[in-house]
């Protein structure tokens, strides 16, 4: 299993992609900034599950190419850290524009949260990032796949419950920096660049 760095290392990267609100954030401030911090919060364990989704797709995905040829297993690694070399370059030449918050209507609480499911579940980008990122933090030598993929899924999962509830229960104030503020859009992306490029150089460069 990872150690205690690594997996410092792994929470890093996943905070400086919670910096950069995605489709699903954005859907939940704004659920918040309409109807309230109970349903914002509901909509976030709705994003939070759709993330598990994609985490169990990922770990049954990269058992079934590691049962196929350890080679392969690395050579798909490698294609992550290279996707994360290209994101993070582009997140870090990328322009600073302000956040367009969608429009929303008054649902059920449990349609709202069937509503955060489907709107992470089903957003490619997602799925792309578990795809690139997890492998990183992978190592076929320490056991089974699947369970080193649960573990990371479940900290992502937990740490996504935390942000979106503090986001949701913060929103008015969060809703007017992220429509104002195309600076901290800006200053987001470098972050969130940098750590991309230093995870994907690990792999490319050191083989780790």
């Amino acid at each position: 299993m990872l150690n205690i760095a690594e997996y410092s290392a792994f929470i890093m990267v996943v905070f400086g992609l919670f910096l950069i609100p995605g489709p699903a954030v954005l859907l939940m401030i704004t659920r918040s900034a309409h109807e309230g911090t109970k349903t914002g919060i509901i909509t976030g364990l709705g994003i939070a599950t759709g993330d598990f989704i994609h985490v169990l797709l990922a770990a049954i995905g990269f058992s079934a190419i590691l049962m196929t040829s350890t080679v392969a297993f690395n050579i798909v690694k490698i294609a992550g850290a290279a996707y994360l070399l290209y994101m993070g370059i582009r997140a870090l030449f990328a322009k600073s524009s302000s956040l367009r918050m969608p429009e929303v209507v008054q649902e059920s609480l449990l349609n709202v949260y069937r509503h955060g499911i489907l709107v992470e579940a089903l957003n490619p980008k997602t799925a792309l990032f578990f795809i690139a990122l997890f492998p990183q933090f992978v190592d076929v030598e320490r056991g089974t796949i699947v369970i080193q993929f649960l573990i990371l899924g479940v900290i992502f999962v937990v740490l996504t419950v935390i942000y979106t509830t503090i986001l949701s229960i913060f929103t008015g104030k969060v809703k007017q920096q992220i429509v104002r503020g195309a600076g901290m859009n800006r200053w987001s992306n470098k972050v969130l660049g940098l750590l991309y490029i230093g995870l994907s150089m690990q792999v490319l460069l050191l083989g780790q």
